[in-house]
């Protein structure tokens, strides 16, 4: 079945997670080496991308936004997830984040998808401001987000990972 998208760029479509969606996040949140950076452990139990996936989802209903799913447009495969969830939802701020699979990483997806939801959240949900952190080991995240004008802002806790990540805000 061909996924329905809200959001395109060049290559990439952006659609929406559903609970039929389950192998898709067993898929992507499965892989070591997508989740070392963002659970304390490093990886994510059958229970935990149950509840990742159910937590997107809650995500769209109450705050109409997701890490949603991406897809390769030629292709139709499953890249991975990116955009925003809630953060400082009093100041209308809200946290970007992108989840590849390993097979797409250097080759310029992230650095699209990050800048499709930067414009879609500017410009079609007039956020105020958009937050990221990364792993303090992830020094791919630190250049990607520096590299699209992220600036330093400090070092937060980050519950799921009992770590300080360097914090960045756009605008």
């Amino acid at each position: 079945m061909k996924r329905q998208y809200f959001l395109k760029t060049d290559r990439i479509g952006f659609s929406e997670w559903t609970e039929k969606d389950i192998d898709l996040a067993y898929l992507l949140w499965s892989d070591h080496a997508v989740t070392k950076y963002i659970c304390a452990n490093g990886k994510f139990t059958e229970q935990d991308i149950q509840n990742r996936l159910s937590k997107e989802i809650d995500n769209k209903t109450l705050y109409h936004v997701q890490y949603w799913p991406i897809f390769d447009l030629e292709s139709d495969d499953f890249i991975g997830c990116c955009g925003l969830r809630p953060f400082e939802m009093e100041n209308h701020i809200f946290e970007i984040g992108i989840h590849l699979r390993p097979i797409y990483w250097g080759k310029g997806m992230a650095t699209e998808a990050i800048q499709g939801i930067i414009n879609y959240a500017f410009n079609t949900l007039t956020v105020d401001n958009i937050f990221a952190g990364h792993h303090p080991d992830n020094t791919d995240s630190k250049k990607l987000l520096e590299k699209l004008g992220f600036k330093y802002i400090g070092d937060n806790f980050y519950a799921p990972t009992q770590l300080y990540h360097p914090s960045y805000k756009y605008r």
